[in-house]
């Protein structure tokens, strides 16, 4: 991401502040944002519930996934950062200006420093328009589900990836000095060091035949779904506990 002007890091301490979450998760979320375009961001912080996505239009998950209060900030705290990107004017190629309104003159004020950051596209244009971003530390990716491609922007150097018969839906980066990437697809977890590294940049066959999903596999945000609303007739009493729990545990195991 590319570094924040002084008033730029007054805002977003102001906004961590307001929201109730460390400067550093702030951040992390801005960073997100900016992968995301503004509309969408992948996100892993323990302020925000651990791993999480949220997309422009009232989708949001968190790792703690009962903490509505928690689901509820972060949320809140996703949709004011994307508002100071929206409020940008347009990007020049050769960096991304964003920007905020500043209050009093009614000038704009930057928030970050010109020229500090990388082009909007970072990924090889052969692959064409991504289906989903993100960035977690000093990693970003992004998902081509026409061309079945993972690309990797880690130090500089862009890796690009066969995704196979896989249809990814998430990623998350490992914590501590295991920094291991892994995605979620319809076959369950799978680590980024399965996939088939493609050097040089290949192009795939025309209209491949998609695999079809296991029946019993459902996509996450239906399984956090179904969880959620087990846990409303738990609160009502049509479910035990140990009910409760056992269907809970089948429903994870699925992911």
């Amino acid at each position: 991401m590319q570094k924040l002007t002084p008033e730029g890091l007054r805002i977003v301490t102001e906004v961590a502040a307001r929201h109730g979450v460390s400067l550093d998760a702030a951040l992390a979320v801005l960073g997100a944002l900016v992968s995301g375009h503004g509309s969408q961001a992948q996100f892993n912080h323990p302020d925000l519930g651990g791993m999480g996505q949220w997309s422009q239009g009232g989708m949001i998950m968190i790792g703690d996934m009962f903490n509505q209060g928690l689901k509820f900030r972060v949320d809140a705290l996703c949709n004011e950062l994307a508002g100071l990107l929206r409020s940008q004017p347009p990007a020049k190629a050769e960096a991304m200006q964003f920007q905020s309104q500043s209050q009093g003159d009614g000038g704009a004020v930057s928030l970050f420093v010109p020229g500090t950051g990388t082009d909007r596209q970072w990924w090889p244009p052969e692959l064409g328009a991504p289906g989903s971003t993100g960035a977690q530390n000093d990693m970003r990716y992004a998902w081509f589900p026409a061309s079945r491609r993972v690309a990797i922007q880690q130090g500089g150097q862009v890796r690009v990836y066969d995704a196979g018969e896989h249809r990814i839906s998430g990623f998350s980066q490992q914590q501590g000095d295991d920094r291991s990437l892994t995605f979620t697809s319809q076959f369950g977890v799978v680590r980024l060091s399965e996939l088939a590294l493609v050097s040089p940049l290949s192009h795939p066959a025309k209209n491949p035949s998609p695999a079809p999903a296991p029946a019993a596999t459902l996509a996450m945000g239906e399984i956090v779904k179904t969880i959620e609303q087990l846990a409303e007739l738990r609160q009502k009493n049509v479910l035990t506990e140990e009910e409760f729990a056992a269907k809970k545990s089948e429903l994870l195991s699925r992911l």
